[in-house]
């Protein structure tokens, strides 16, 4: 069989002293307590008829919170979604002034001497047709 592995202290006898235990100092919540008489509202039970009036308050506290909580959501996206922008349009100009140096005439000329194409020295000319030559 098993044994007893708990601890049991011996009673003190009636001419020892006993020590108490000291307890800290008054707590905020004691002074609060004795200052706002919450006990004399719980004598007779709790006050059933204050508890629709507890609850809205509840309520609405939640409400609130939440909403706050929402709010600081959506403005830490909105803050994320500016960064986001503000780097995709300065991608977008560096893009756009890549692309314009590339189609100057200059760039496309010294591109497509690579392979063997050569700028043109004539003017370009306008072809017309007469509507009795279809």
């Amino acid at each position: 069989m098993s044994e007893n592995k708990f601890k049991i202290e011996p009673q003190h006898r009636g001419n020892e002293a006993r020590v108490k235990p000291s307890a800290p100092g008054p707590s905020i919540f004691s002074g609060l307590e004795k200052k706002l008489k919450l006990e004399s509202y719980f004598e007779s039970g709790f006050p059933v008829k204050y508890l629709p009036k507890i609850l809205f308050a509840v309520l609405l506290s939640l409400l609130y919170i939440s909403n706050t909580h929402y709010a600081e959501k959506a403005t830490r996206r909105i803050d994320k979604m500016q960064t986001e922008v503000e780097d995709l349009r300065a991608d977008y100009t560096t893009l756009k002034a890549d692309i314009m140096y590339a189609s100057k005439q200059s760039e496309v000329a010294r591109r497509v001497k690579e392979i063997g194409l050569k700028e043109s020295l004539n003017p370009p000319f306008k072809v017309v047709v007469d509507g009795s030559e279809y």
